[in-house]
C-alpha cells in the first residue's frame, strides 16, 4: 500500500531555473538518455516515476554533475504531466536523496548517493574459473571519451575503449558488463578471445600484464528500461551492480568495469576467515 506523497509546489513556485554560477553548467543529463519505462495502472503514477527517478540517481557516477533536469523535461521524457513531475521530486525530498532550490534547481545530494562499502579480499582465481564456463555475447566495442564516466579511472589523457558484453547461463541473461580498457590493450583483444575468457583472464593470461589487485564495490539498485530490456527482467526489478578496477604492476588501473547482475540468479557470497 502507498501513501500519498508529500506535499508538491504549486504554481510558480517550483525551484527549476537556470544553473547557479556556483553550480555545474550541465545538468546530469544521462537521467534523460534511458528509455522511460512503461507506466502501468497498479500504482499511483507519481509513485511509479519515483521509483524511476531513484534508481536513475542512484546510478549516477560519483563525479557526474548533481544538477538535474527541469520539471519540464523530465515531463516531456516521461510523457507525464508536470503535476506528476513534482509530486515525485517531492518524494525524493523528502527522503533526502534530492534538494530543491527556487531559481537555481534540483540538486541529487550527494550524501545521499554515497553508500557502505563491501570489501572482500580472496583470490580472483575462482571467479574466473566460474565465469569461464558461461555463455558470452559481445554487444560490441566503441571508442569513449577517457576523462568522463567510468573511463576517467583509467587516467588516460585521450580515449578508452568501452567493450559491452552480455552473460548468459542456459540462454538466460544473468548479467550484463561495461568494461573501459586503454586502447593500446583493447586493440589486441579479439571478440574470440571475449567469448572465451574473462577480461581478467585475457589481460593475465594474452597479453602478459602483470595484474596485482581488483577493487571491488557492491551496491544494490534496480534495472532501469535499457537494462531491463537487456536481461529481460521487468524495469525497477532488483539488480546487484559490481564496479570493479584491476591494476597492473605500479598501480596503473587497465581495466574499468561495471557488471550488473540479475537479482533474481546471483547470489553474492563471501567467506570470512575468524583470526
Amino acid at each position: 500500500m502507498t501513501t500519498a506523497p508529500p506535499a508538491a509546489p504549486v504554481g510558480p513556485a517550483h525551484p527549476d531555473g537556470p544553473a547557479h554560477p556556483d553550480g555545474p553548467a550541465h545538468p546530469a543529463a544521462g537521467l534523460l538518455e534511458e528509455p522511460p519505462p512503461r507506466f502501468t495502472g497498479a500504482l499511483p503514477l507519481w509513485y511509479q516515476l519515483a521509483a524511476s527517478l531513484r534508481a536513475a540517481i542512484a546510478g549516477l557516477d560519483h563525479d557526474a554533475p548533481t544538477r538535474l533536469p527541469t520539471e519540464a523535461q523530465f515531463a516531456r521524457h516521461f510523457g507525464v504531466s508536470v503535476t506528476t513531475v513534482r509530486q515525485a521530486l517531492a518524494s525524493l525530498a523528502a527522503d533526502g536523496l534530492i534538494t530543491r532550490h527556487r531559481r537555481r534547481g534540483t540538486f541529487a545530494n550527494p550524501d545521499a548517493l554515497r553508500s557502505r562499502t563491501l570489501r572482500v579480499l580472496g583470490s580472483a582465481d575462482a571467479i574466473m574459473a566460474q565465469q569461464s564456463s558461461d555463455e558470452i555475447q559481445v554487444l560490441g566495442r566503441a571508442r569513449v571519451p577517457g576523462g568522463s564516466g567510468p573511463a576517467a579511472r583509467l587516467g588516460t589523457a585521450g580515449q578508452a575503449v568501452l567493450i559491452r558484453r552480455l552473460r548468459l547461463d542456459g540462454g538466460v541473461p544473468v548479467s550484463y558488463a561495461e568494461n573501459y580498457l586503454r586502447p593500446e590493450h583493447a586493440d589486441r583483444i579479439t571478440d574470440e578471445a571475449l567469448i572465451a575468457a574473462p577480461i581478467t583472464k585475457i589481460l593475465h593470461n594474452d597479453l602478459s600484464l602483470p595484474l596485482t589487485r581488483i577493487d571491488n564495490a557492491v551496491s544494490a539498485r534496480t534495472a532501469t528500461a535499457g537494462l531491463a530490456a537487456l536481461l529481460r527482467v521487468d524495469v525497477l526489478s532488483p539488480v546487484l551492480v559490481s564496479d570493479n578496477v584491476t591494476y597492473a604492476a605500479g598501480g596503473t588501473p587497465v581495466d574499468v568495469a561495471r557488471i550488473h547482475y540479475r537479482g533474481d540468479r546471483f547470489t553474492f557470497a563471501i567467506s570470512l576467515d575468524i583470526p
